[in-house]
């Protein structure tokens, strides 16, 4: 893991070169990794970190991340610009149609960040997520570079044990925070062992998780390519 470690940071040095590295910190793995490695590649003065909590979603173990890795740190609540859209929409927003609002405005956000201090937006999906397409599009999706894309989850936690990124980020439920109680593996209905496993030893699945993987991998391809362009 350590040679994988040093050869994204190597990448990230280079690719960020003089410019900022802006990271929106949620309080979970995949981002505390991310952050830990933009600290390693152009050192921690060069990394803005923003938490973005909707309303009065918990920012503990992102403040505990900032303060270990001295990074600079700001919050900001996306709740009153997310709720402002609502006005011309019915009032009961389901939940995952509010769960994308969330993710687009995060990013807003942090390209306005990144605009103002030439910064480069590095984004935080990894190789489980970005199989299947679990990101928002023009969300979490939406991003500079993604330094963390070529490894499964399991890895993540491997990297974050090297990284020693604070245990109550490492032991917490996967969850993009989206709305109260959602997990990234309750809302997919399966783990991320067993994506892993769908691309790598398929034969150990069973037939009905490997059909729910596969049909979130059709519905999600759309995500992985630009839109088409017409031609006339």
């Amino acid at each position: 893991m350590k040679d994988k470690k040093d050869k994204i940071v190597k990448q990230l040095k280079a690719f960020l070169g003089e410019r900022k590295a802006v990271v929106g910190i949620s309080g979970g793995i995949d981002s505390a990794v991310v952050a830990a490695l933009c600290s390693e590649a152009v050192g921690h003065e060069n990394v803005a970190g923003l938490s973005l909590p909707y309303g009065t979603q918990d920012c503990t173990d992102a403040d505990t991340l900032a303060k270990q890795l001295g990074i600079n740190y700001s919050t900001f609540n996306i709740k009153p610009a997310v709720d402002s859209i609502y006005t011309f929409r019915h009032s009961d927003f389901e939940k995952k149609v509010r769960g994308n609002v969330m993710a687009r405005m995060r990013m807003v956000v942090l390209y306005s960040f990144s605009n103002e201090f030439n910064g480069i937006v590095v984004g935080t999906t990894n190789r489980s997520e970005a199989e299947i397409g679990y990101y928002t599009k023009y969300g979490d999706g939406a991003v500079d570079v993604e330094p963390i894309a070529s490894l499964w989850k399991r890895e993540v936690y491997e990297m974050g044990k090297l990284l020693n990124i604070p245990e109550s980020i490492m032991t917490k439920a996967p969850s993009a925070d989206l709305w109260e109680g959602q997990t990234d593996e309750g809302e997919f209905c399966f783990t991320y062992d067993d994506i892993e496993k769908y691309f790598t030893e398929a034969s150990s699945l069973s037939e009905a998780t490997a059909k729910k993987i596969d049909t979130l991998i059709k519905c999600n391809e759309h995500k992985k390519h630009l839109p088409p362009a017409f031609k006339t």
